[in-house]
């Protein structure tokens, strides 16, 4: 299942979009989100799908187990949250939406970092210094080869993830594993795993919440961290 912070990503992501056209594209994304039905991702028999078949599309996933109160829903916990019945719709494309949710937090995680150490520190260069670029955002409109670079290292890495993604419904792997540990920081036991698995998660969510957070209170106030009026 998905957290609460898994349906805010679909709103957040795409304020890291060009400032001139903010209103714009939010306003779209919006409307699109709206105007989009859960059932495009369900097959023709998803809403004919039982409990028991969507304990078997989560199976072995951390991140439903809860209890966190949840004031204001049917549930009142966040065991389990999915209050669009993505999971309950199409269980077997729950693998990819888990994929999808680890790939966005792990960008997001990143951006985070970036966004904010680049306020107190630059990397050598003039067009980089805080003269030229007394705020991290403007980087977008002023360093266009830099944007383009980024691009192409993003389309660089998503085209050496397709393979996996291609093989998803073989379920031979688990979502957002691509076996690359070179530290070998990842743990041997079971449970181990789970917490670790759990932790990149949540922080992942959070991450999610916070860029897209950074990101308008940047372009709103136009001040830099800790991005407050």
């Amino acid at each position: 299942y998905f957290s609460l912070e898994f349906y805010s990503q679909l709103f957040s992501f795409k304020l890291i979009l060009p400032i001139e056209n903010f209103t714009m594209k939010i306003t779209a994304t919006l409307l699109a989100i709206a105007c989009g039905s859960a059932s495009a991702f369900t097959p023709a028999t998803g809403f004919g799908r039982t409990k028991s078949a969507l304990n078997v599309g989560v199976e072995g996933m951390v991140g439903g187990e809860g209890p966190e109160p949840m004031p204001f829903t049917t549930t009142k916990t966040s065991k389990d949250f999915d209050p669009a019945g993505f999971a309950e719709r199409a269980p077997e494309w729950v693998p990819w939406f888990r994929e999808a949710e680890l790939k966005h937090g792990r960008a997001a995680m990143l951006a985070t970092v970036g966004f904010v150490v680049p306020e107190f520190v630059r990397i050598p260069g003039e067009q980089f210094s805080f003269e030229s670029l007394p705020k991290v955002i403007d980087a977008h409109d002023a360093l266009p080869d830099s944007m383009i670079q980024i691009f192409l290292w993003i389309s660089l890495l998503e085209s050496i993830s397709i393979p996996a993604l291609a093989n998803m419904n073989g379920y031979d792997r688990r979502p957002g594993d691509f076996s690359f540990d070179p530290l070998g920081l990842y743990p041997t036991t079971k449970e181990k795993q789970e917490e670790m698995q759990l932790k990149e998660l949540k922080n992942g969510r959070l991450a999610m919440i916070a860029i897209g957070g950074m990101v308008a209170g940047s372009a709103i106030t136009g001040n830099g961290f800790p991005y407050l009026p």
